[in-house]
């Protein structure tokens, strides 16, 4: 019997992506898991597929940027499995460009209110009933974007740094009242996110020449592994901490490596 049967397990950003491959391998780990996201169609249709292997799915639809959603949704799952063992916090947008070209509301307030404002939001809701039991797991997917600030995804950055630091003050926070709280910092992966963070030919021309994509199944088995193993953080892929090192001892270095790469990128998309 697994570690994880018969626990509760609310995931957002459920639809796609790491959030759909961790309710599957959640639910085959013989946990009861809660798909909130806010295409309903998507949910239903991953609740029956886990439903059809003899898991055991809700699914709720939730705009994280919506109080009373996220109150319902938290509710919801209270109602029908009476408590909430593990909160898996991945709903996230992104957005790729040059700064002055992001719009204030879709690239900068919506962008902040999904990665940042939301799982503030959900962990406030979630955390009361955790706390009631002594006993409860947080999991936020942050970005190893919230470890190294790079050109191009300066909004996003923002969102993760904030993301991280509300992780390590959580943890620190509740975690002599039995709540665990785990940080997930994967890199570059191949998900339906990354189809929809906009088009740049900078940041596209590094990701192929680095080849900086995981799968997004290896991602949400090493979420689940976490899960059952708890740790305060985990940096995927392993090379990715000799760079996060890099940023906190010798930040000269990357800002030095960002300079020429802004420099010379700037050049080519002003012809």
């Amino acid at each position: 019997m697994s570690a994880l049967t018969n626990k509760v397990v609310l995931i957002t950003g459920a639809s796609s992506g790491f959030g759909e491959g961790a309710a599957l391998l959640f639910a085959k780990e013989g946990c009861k898991v809660v798909l909130a996201a806010r295409r309903m169609d998507r949910l239903q249709d991953l609740a029956a597929k886990i439903q059809e292997r003899g898991g055991e799915a809700m699914a709720i639809p939730v705009d994280i940027v919506d109080h009373a959603g996220i109150d319902n949704m938290v509710q919801s799952a209270l109602d029908l499995y009476g408590q909430i063992d593990i909160l898996f916090n991945n709903a996230g947008i992104g957005r790729v460009d040059w700064f002055e070209h992001f719009s204030m509301e879709r690239d900068i307030q919506t962008l902040i209110s999904v990665n940042l404002i939301g799982l503030i939001q959900v962990t406030r809701a979630v955390l009361p009933h955790m706390l009631a039991r002594r006993s409860g797991h947080i999991i936020n997917m942050i970005s190893v974007a919230g470890l190294i600030s790079s050109p191009l995804i300066t909004t996003y950055a923002a969102s993760k740094y904030g993301a991280r630091a509300f992780t390590d003050s959580l943890r620190r926070e509740v975690r002599p009242l039995g709540i665990k709280v785990s940080g997930i910092y994967p890199g570059p992966a191949l998900t339906e996110f990354g189809e929809h963070i906009g088009k740049n030919s900078a940041y596209g021309s590094i990701r192929s020449l680095l080849n900086l994509s995981m799968s997004s199944g290896y991602v949400a088995r090493r979420v689940v592994d976490v899960a059952k193993h708890p740790r305060r953080s985990l940096i995927i892929p392993w090379w990715f901490r000799i760079i996060s090192t890099l940023e906190t001892l010798f930040p000269v270095v990357l800002d030095w490596i960002a300079y020429i790469f802004s420099k010379i990128n700037h050049k080519l998309d002003k012809g």
